[in-house]
């Protein structure tokens, strides 16, 4: 899909424009043609300019002073701009444009297939930087409005955040185990301890319940 952002055709011949137009459209993007230097700084405030195609002498402002004042503004200093002339690639001329920071400089007339390959690679490039800006400036939002990181795995903290807290409504209720009433309590078997030691000072012959009771002794012989 064709991005929003339109490509600005400035040049004061009419033939010129339409011919950069035509060589242009099968780009399929947004193509807008203006006159003069005034008209082009207008159209570039408004914003939705992509690229612009700049024809370097023209009667009210030279295209040279067009590319000075885009570059002074944050908003446009990164507008890919390439600058065409009918003069010949003059050595001055050639150190002035690049030094502006122009993309390119084209002798006219040009060929519409080297300019439409031109023109759609530096096209291309800015709206990558665009959206790369665009995601910094995102995640520097994210930082300056403190959003933490997610919690960590390892984290002891979050071992314990998963913990069920007991004052928590949603934590279910465990029953608590009943004891088995066949199985004898500690309190049971000291009772059952201290009748056992009670029969034996009471009865001393069961104090050994395997042993046998004694024989009783022989009488005496009178004889």
């Amino acid at each position: 899909m064709p991005s929003d952002a339109g490509i600005l055709i400035v040049d004061d011949h009419r033939d010129t424009r339409y011919a950069l137009e035509s060589a242009l459209a099968p780009l399929g993007h947004r193509l807008c043609c203006v006159a003069g230097g005034d008209e082009a700084l207008k159209e570039v405030l408004r914003g939705r300019v992509g690229l612009v195609l700049l024809d370097v002498c023209m009667p009210d402002v030279s295209g040279l002073d067009v590319v000075r004042y885009l570059r002074r503004l944050e908003q446009t200093q990164h507008i890919p701009v390439v600058l065409l002339t009918g003069f010949g690639l003059d050595p001055a001329l050639t150190s002035a444009a690049f030094e502006l920071g122009v993309a390119d400089l084209l002798p006219k007339p040009v060929d519409p297939g080297s300019l439409r390959t031109k023109v759609r690679y530096l096209y291309d490039a800015h709206q990558r930087r665009l959206a790369l800006e665009r995601e910094v400036r995102g995640l520097r939002a994210l930082v300056e409005a403190g959003a933490a990181p997610g919690p960590r795995p390892d984290d002891p903290r979050t071992a314990a955040a998963a913990l069920p807290r007991p004052d928590d409504p949603r934590t279910p209720v465990q029953a608590v185990p009943r004891p088995d009433a066949r199985v004898p309590t500690q309190r049971d078997a000291a009772r059952r301890d201290a009748e056992r030691r009670d029969t034996v000072r009471r009865d001393p012959v069961r104090r050994d319940p395997g042993a046998h009771p004694a024989a009783p002794a022989a009488a005496p012989d009178g004889t």
